[in-house]
């Protein structure tokens, strides 16, 4: 049975995909592209998340995440405040999409999922994490970032280093 979304959407799948994104890993890129085969558009959905400190701003973000999948007409990137599921209906969503990378993770974005439902109708798609990043998590190369490490191998290959702050260290 088509929700209403979809119906508004004229039958078509949108995925919004939120986080906060900082930074948009590899791990990220491919939820998203593992995706696209499911969806008609995805809508990667950068949110405020304030009990986290930010590397980079939104602005920044948008900038970057935008540049990493310029090529892909069914990627479109959004900022937003407030709930996700607000920003979902906003945004025309008709699923929500999130990735797991481990149990824990399940048990969180479970309890999210069903409220969400319960606000909403709007279901959670879960794609697991392929084996070879389930390691890779913002917050990792958020640290690595600030004692001065490399972290080319955990940032999409495509993405502009010119939008990548210069505080962070690559090997490029």
């Amino acid at each position: 049975m088509m929700n209403e979304e979809m119906k508004k959407n004229g039958g078509r799948r949108v995925a919004m995909f939120p986080g906060s994104f900082d930074p948009f890993t590899i791990g990220h890129e491919s939820i998203v592209e593992r995706a696209l085969p499911l969806f008609d558009e995805i809508v990667i959905a950068i949110g405020v998340n304030y009990n986290k400190q930010t590397l980079t701003t939104a602005e920044e973000r948008l900038a970057w995440i935008r540049g990493i999948f310029r090529d892909e007409p069914r990627v479109r990137v959004i900022h937003y405040t407030g709930l996700t599921v607000d920003a979902a209906r906003e945004c025309g969503a008709t699923y929500i999409l999130r990735g797991v990378r481990m149990v824990q993770d399940f048990e969180y974005e479970k309890n999210i999922a069903e409220t969400n439902r319960a606000l909403s109708g709007i279901e959670t798609v879960l794609l697991y994490t392929l084996p070879e990043y389930g390691h890779i998590s913002s917050t990792i190369v958020r640290e690595l970032v600030k004692w001065g490490h490399d972290v080319s191998a955990f940032l999409p290959r495509n993405c502009d280093p010119r939008l990548i702050p210069s505080t962070w260290k690559l090997n490029q």
